[in-house]
């Protein structure tokens, strides 16, 4: 399995197919050339682009989308290449088996109502990666090999983050969803992150394959 970070909180997953995990945006969208699958965390702009999946689907028809029920009512032009998902359950995408957490998207404001938001651990059989979307919803039932964590969001404060990657206990960590921070931010959150997270962590530039 090899994993690239695209900007902000996009993954490209390649192996025994190529999978693509919330390409939004402001991610790149070479990250979706030659996709066999997308899994989209929540119906936000920074996580979804419709205009960029869409053109893409035009190119491959065969590509398959699998989102939450509600993200999928907004976008009806991808009826016939979406598939529903929900917590606990688990599907084959391009190859993976994959497991779907959580439900809701964390509280921005008590004002604003709450969205449905899916985390997804995606496996090959030899290993393992779980994309949280925009919550912190700990995957208990399993053992996390690589975590992404969101390092920076309206959302969230940096000890969430840190009490986050203490709770999944995973192999390693890598930063997701840093787009709003300027490059010093980034660096005092990460060495927030580095010092107290209690496993390798790592904040790599957009573009960068992770073995």
């Amino acid at each position: 399995m090899r994993i690239t970070k695209f900007t902000h909180s996009c993954l490209r997953v390649e192996g025994a197919g190529v999978l693509v995990v919330d390409p939004g945006a402001f991610s790149e969208r070479a990250a979706l050339d030659g996709a066999d699958a997308v899994l989209i965390t929540h119906e936000h702009f920074d996580h979804l682009d419709p205009d960029a999946l869409g053109d893409e689907i035009g190119k491959r028809p065969g590509l398959r989308l699998f989102a939450h029920a509600d993200v999928l009512s907004q976008h009806p032009q991808f009826a016939e290449v979406a598939t529903a998902v929900e917590p606990g359950g688990t599907f084959e995408a391009a190859g993976y088996q994959v497991r779907v957490y959580g439900g809701q998207h964390a509280i921005i404001h008590p004002d604003i109502p709450r969205i449905a938001n899916v985390g997804y651990l995606i496996a090959d059989g030899a290993t393992n990666l779980y994309h949280p979307g925009d919550s912190f919803t700990v995957p208990e039932d399993t053992t996390v090999d690589t975590l992404f964590a969101p390092l920076n969001a309206p959302w969230m404060k940096l000890s969430e983050s840190i009490d986050f990657v203490r709770a999944v206990k995973p192999g390693r960590a890598f930063a997701l969803h840093d787009y709003l921070l300027t490059e010093t931010g980034a660096k005092v959150s990460d060495g927030h992150l580095e010092r107290l997270g209690g496993t390798k962590y790592a904040h790599v530039a957009p573009g960068t394959s992770i073995a």
